[in-house]
């Protein structure tokens, strides 16, 4: 397909509303739009992409991870890098998915994988360093590479333990999951602030996101945060192969 000045005029609209939408969401913790508009937008990116790859930018919403860090927190840049989730909106997206995720278990296994079925929490996704069992830092994803640190704020999280449980654990290992605010605790929340005269979140993962990245950490301990961990970044010595193995031994660490 020929490319037109429309289309070029068209590419730059979309970076643009693309990028500001990400801004509002991840770095402001006010969103301008729904999901399903953003969805749109970010789709028909990349169709016009998949049309025009020599249009690409470097620095396309497509070539990102997330949001980006704060500069009213301290950065923190990750042991290991942190990775978004890849988005299907149809059955057909997903059988192209899984068989790309076969053909690479092939190529590096010479298996074929077994699945695992998660739950997606809508919150914020934080990285919890622990050295010799004890937690030394938390920090937000970011752009994936540098995020914020928040780890006064974290330290209020009942579910998170500040010290894991058992023995023998690694010298230094990053555990990875997403702080959340619960359907039912959410909408307690907004009644309090409405009562309060002040305007409600938008919803469950803003509030989290909001009350996380608070200045004031007493702030953030009068917030019902939760946190549903899921993964291991940087490690030494695990052995561990399966998702399956993960969730044993981070419940054998003390996380619910």
């Amino acid at each position: 397909m020929s490319l037109t000045p429309e289309i070029r005029d068209e590419y730059a609209q979309l970076i643009d509303d693309v990028r500001d939408a990400r801004r509002a969401y991840y770095t402001d913790d006010a969103p301008t739009i729904s999901d399903a508009a953003y969805d749109a937008l970010y789709r028909r990116l990349e169709e016009v992409e998949a049309l025009y790859p020599e249009l690409v930018a470097n620095d396309s919403p497509t070539q990102e991870v997330g949001g980006e860090a704060s500069s009213a927190f301290a950065p923190v840049t990750h042991r290991a890098r942190m990775y978004s989730l890849e988005d299907v909106f149809s059955d057909e997206e997903l059988r192209a998915w899984l068989t790309k995720a076969q053909e690479n278990s092939q190529a590096i296994s010479g298996k074929n994988p077994t699945w695992l079925t998660e739950l997606k929490i809508d919150g914020l996704a934080v990285n919890l360093l622990y050295r010799n069992g004890a937690l030394v830092r938390a920090a937000t994803r970011g752009d994936g590479t540098t995020g914020e640190d928040v780890t006064h704020n974290v330290r209020t999280i009942a579910t998170i333990p500040q010290r894991l449980s058992g023995q023998n654990h690694p010298e230094e290992i990053e555990i990875r999951g997403e702080v959340f605010i619960s359907s039912a605790d959410f909408k307690a929340l907004n009644e309090k602030i409405v009562a309060e005269g002040k305007n409600p979140f938008a919803n469950p993962r803003n509030a989290a996101a909001g009350s996380l990245r608070q200045k004031d950490a007493a702030v953030t301990a009068q917030r019902p945060l939760s946190m549903y961990v899921h993964g291991i970044g940087s490690s030494q010595g695990l052995g561990i192969e399966t998702q399956s193995e993960v969730y044993e031994l981070l419940a054998s660490w003390g996380f619910r």
